[in-house]
């Protein structure tokens, strides 16, 4: 009996020191609420955030996530329900051990030997799906085709997970998918293992992101979830958040002199200051329902705007600063505007003329509207180059969304990009160097339609067409990147993307 006791105490003493262990780091950092070594691990773990770039740099030790029990550093945060999470990472230096490991983790408990999945990138490149079904099982494995993954994604709907990895640059490679009760309430986050107890080793995360997307319930088009203006560095592809809100935004603009973005919301059209983070409404006169389609002059003095106030959508112009609006467009149909002439005298836009939609010019001063597109089907969102020869639009005519090229005459229209997606709204970087434009899935959309709320990629090519880049691997949409959005230099743009968390929960800070 005593030796009973004895026991019994001892396994008290081991349980409450382990949970003393645990709860003794329980503060936030970042987006996340805590982070702990799970495990026995004799080199603590470490993570430090920077607040400016929403970089994490993680450093971990431990033996393996493997067989019945886990050793590794955890960063994490608890949630419920559906959720994506996503993150750019990568180790610091070439490491000892060749399954020295990061990834994102979903764990029912903090327990070393909690039933658990995770998207996993091993020293030797092996990338995998990694999952314990219950506490103290064994692991298992699905190994992906993609090696040395640099882009991360586990997304959870209900009981079924679904891993998507990519290179960076790259269009995620085919997903891996299983079936898993985990519980309704998870630790969801990011990890390190050095693969060697007496070993530390370092990865940085960036681009981490918790989605809570849209429920199954959302009426389209009438409700809507939050939304992040994010600002994206073109050459490295990490991107930080400015503002968050649980209202809908909607495609920015960056204005000429790098001071703001322009984007609307509930039919009202905002300037949001880059140095305070901080909105002001813009006056746009008798023009109150303004939609998504909306564009900056060369100049920087002018926007095109549209709003369908009662009726279709019309184009109008109004100062950039506020004031009364012009209408421009007097089409029996709805006109949705996307473009200036570098020369400020014409405006490029979307019009519906019965019942197809198409590409017209108009001339900013007034007069007749003049028909560039006349292919059965969509033709959407003109813009033009910044030397004024060319413009860009989209055009669904050969089956799928595309990237086309018109002289800026409506001449010589000339596919741009022919691959197995759906390419909306390219818009053409300043220096006349660069296209950005939206991708969204052919699995997901159909090739005339670009709703909210779906798994879109942004990706750029060179002017005149060639390799396609992948610059940012978002849940967003429609209002994502309607409209031009590169910051004056060409070293940015800005976009939308879509959560339905309540806000604030990101850290901002100020530039």
């Amino acid at each position: 009996m005593f030796k009973k006791t004895i026991c019994v105490f001892t396994g008290l003493l081991v349980t409450a020191f382990f949970a003393a262990h645990v709860y003794a780091q329980i503060k936030p950092v970042g987006i996340f609420d805590g982070s702990t070594d799970i495990g026995v691990i004799k080199h603590p773990g470490t993570v430090a955030y920077d607040a400016k770039s929403q970089q994490y740099t993680v450093s971990g030790s431990g033996t393996n996530i493997w067989l019945d029990k886990d050793e590794f550093y955890f960063v994490w945060k608890k949630i419920k329900g559906d959720f994506l999470l996503r993150t750019n990472a990568a180790f610091t230096s070439n490491g000892k051990e060749a399954h020295r490991k990061f990834g994102l983790m979903v764990r029912t408990t903090l327990a070393a030997n909690s039933a658990h999945i995770n998207t996993v990138v091993h020293g030797d490149g092996l990338t995998s799906l990694q999952y314990r079904k219950t506490a103290g099982d064994s692991t298992r494995e699905q190994k992906s085709e993609i090696i040395s993954a640099g882009v991360l994604q586990l997304e959870r709907v209900g009981n079924s997970f679904t891993m998507s990895v990519a290179r960076k640059g790259e269009l995620f490679g085919p997903p891996q998918k299983i079936d898993l009760n985990l519980g309704e309430d998870v630790y969801v986050g990011v990890f390190v293992c050095s693969h060697n107890a007496d070993v530390t080793e370092k990865a940085v995360f960036n681009n981490v992101r918790i989605v809570v997307p849209a429920p199954p319930t959302l009426v389209r088009d009438k409700e809507y979830i939050g939304s992040s203006i994010e600002l994206l560095d073109m050459e490295t592809h990490n991107s930080r958040i400015v503002y968050q809100s649980p209202k809908s935004l909607q495609a920015p603009n960056w204005t000429t002199d790098s001071k703001s973005l322009i984007y609307n919301s509930e039919g009202t059209l905002y300037n949001f200051n880059l140095a305070t983070n901080t909105p002001k409404a813009i006056n746009t006169g008798k023009a109150k329902n303004n939609n998504n389609d909306h564009v900056i002059s060369f100049d920087g003095k002018w926007l095109t705007i549209s709003s369908g106030d009662g009726g279709p959508s019309t184009g109008y112009v109004v100062p950039i600063k506020g004031g009364e609006a012009r209408k421009v467009t007097f089409g029996k149909g709805a006109s949705y505007m996307h473009g200036w002439s570098p020369d400020g005298k014409y405006l490029v836009f979307c019009g519906e003329r019965g019942g197809e939609y198409d590409v017209y010019r108009i001339p900013v001063a007034g007069g007749a509207e003049e028909r560039f597109t006349t292919a059965k089907g969509l033709d959407d969102g003109p813009e033009y180059t910044p030397d004024g020869k060319h413009i860009y639009f989209n055009s669904v005519r050969s089956g799928l969304m595309q990237v086309w090229r018109m002289d800026a005459d409506g001449t010589n229209q000339t596919q741009i990009t022919n691959d197995d997606n759906n390419n909306w709204f390219p818009h053409v970087s300043p220096d006349g160097k660069s296209i950005v434009f939206i991708t969204f899935l052919k699995n997901e959309v159909e090739p005339g339609a670009h709703p909210f709320y779906k798994h879109v990629y942004i990706r750029v090519m060179p002017i005149g067409g060639g390799e396609q880049k992948v610059v940012a691997y978002l849940y967003g949409g429609q209002g994502t990147i309607n409209t031009p959005s590169w910051s004056p230099d060409s070293k940015h743009i800005a976009f939308v993307s879509n959560t339905s968390l309540l806000f604030p929960t990101f850290p901002i800070s100020k530039n």
